[in-house]
C-alpha cells in the first residue's frame, strides 16, 4: 500500500493519519527503526495540520476584516 503524500492530504486526512500513527506508537509493539519512521511521519503530519489550520484562520480573519468586524484570531490549542 502506497501512502498518500502528506502535502496532498486534506486536514481531515492528515488528522486521521496522525491518529493512526499515535495509535501504532502507543501499542509499543513495533521495532525501533519503524518507531522512528512513525515518529518522523507523525511530526510531518502534525506540521501539515498546523499549517492547514493557520491558513484557515487567516482566511476567516480576512473575511471578518472585509465585513468590518473586529479581527484577531485565537490560536488553536492541542496541536
Amino acid at each position: 500500500m502506497t501512502e498518500k503524500p502528506i502535502a496532498e492530504m486534506s486536514f481531515e486526512e492528515a488528522m486521521a493519519a496522525l491518529e493512526a500513527v499515535v495509535t501504532q506508537l502507543e501499542r509499543g509493539d513495533v521495532a525501533l527503526d519503524q518507531s522512528i519512521a512513525f515518529y518522523e511521519r507523525g511530526a510531518a503530519l502534525k506540521a501539515h495540520c498546523e499549517a492547514r489550520l493557520k491558513a484557515a484562520e487567516e482566511k476567516v480573519e480576512m473575511i471578518r476584516a472585509q465585513e468590518g468586524r473586529a479581527v484577531g484570531a485565537t490560536p488553536v490549542e492541542g496541536l
